[in-house]
């Protein structure tokens, strides 16, 4: 009776070290964390985007296309810059991003794949309704980087190789100008939560349309102080995972479709109308014309 005592607890130990290899080796090997799930098809698939799905775009799609697939969409929450990160590294199926330059890289280096153009916001530069930088009179986003750098004003940076911050330093080299001092101030976090610093510190910052229109009643200090320069419209790409590079990559490619597609369009176009009563996006027909 003892001897068999001995060989059932030496059983469970066995079973109970087996798990817990198991929990840290699953750990290691998907170590995403999820904003969120869309859906509960048969057919799940990781996505790596920042504000489309803050703003809700992507539960609005997600929802459309599930109803078409059986699908699970797995939000992970990065910038651009991560989210090609987790792309290259296969960690994710594929990406909604907003670096043209490094999409074009990642296309021709060859780990991603179907470049589809899905639609566009703009950046304004929002900043104290006083406008102590006085950037309402600038000529372009240069200029009125080059103005703010010369008042020593507030700056909220995201700090976070994020697409923004990718454009924010494009429009410092265009201004000729290295930003750094007290007055330039990093968030490494993504728009909404730097919109709240830039209100919170009377600063200016680069925030895109989408997320402005969205938040703009909950910052009573801050004001659209430039916009309209073409160099600050942003166009928003879908690239998968090469074909074989990660297990979800074929429905990854299908819903890529889906949002390409004729309805995918119209809920991009009509996103937000009836809740801030305009569209948060335009469509890609509209963003054809800034793409270069």
């Amino acid at each position: 009776m003892k001897r068999i005592r001995g060989h059932r607890l030496r059983y469970m130990l066995g079973v109970t070290v087996a798990l817990a290899l198991w929990s840290v080796t699953a750990l290691a090997a998907d170590p995403l964390k999820l904003a969120a799930t869309y859906g509960d098809g048969a057919n799940p698939f990781h996505l790596a985007t920042g504000s489309p799905g803050e703003l809700g775009l992507l539960e609005a799609l997600a929802q459309a296309f599930a109803q078409q697939n059986p699908a699970t969409l797995l939000w992970v929450k990065a910038g651009s810059g991560k989210s090609l990160d987790l792309l290259k590294n296969r960690q994710v199926d594929m990406v909604m991003v907003h670096a043209p330059t490094a999409e074009k890289k990642a296309v021709t280096e060859g780990w991603a794949v179907e470049p589809t153009l899905i639609g566009s916001n703009e950046f304004y530069i929002v900043g104290p309704k006083a406008d102590p930088a006085g950037i309402q009179g600038a000529q372009s986003a240069a200029d009125a980087y080059r103005r703010i750098a010369e008042a020593k004003a507030n700056f909220i940076t995201r700090a976070d190789n994020s697409g923004t911050h990718k454009k924010e330093l494009q429009i410092w080299k265009q201004a000729g100008i290295e930003p750094g001092g007290d007055w330039y101030i990093p968030t490494k976090d993504f728009m909404t939560a730097s919109l709240k610093k830039a209100n919170e510190v009377d600063g200016y910052f680069m925030t895109d349309s989408s997320t402005w229109v969205a938040e703009k009643t909950n910052l009573p200090n801050l004001a659209v102080q430039f916009r309209g320069d073409p160099f600050l419209v942003n166009t928003y790409h879908a690239l998968v995972a090469p074909s074989g590079a990660t297990a979800a990559r074929d429905i990854a490619s299908a819903f890529v479709n889906f949002v390409a597609s004729e309805q995918g369009q119209r809920i991009i176009s009509e996103y937000g109308k009836d809740r801030y009563g305009e569209a948060l996006y335009q469509n890609a027909e509209y963003a054809q014309q800034f793409v270069d």
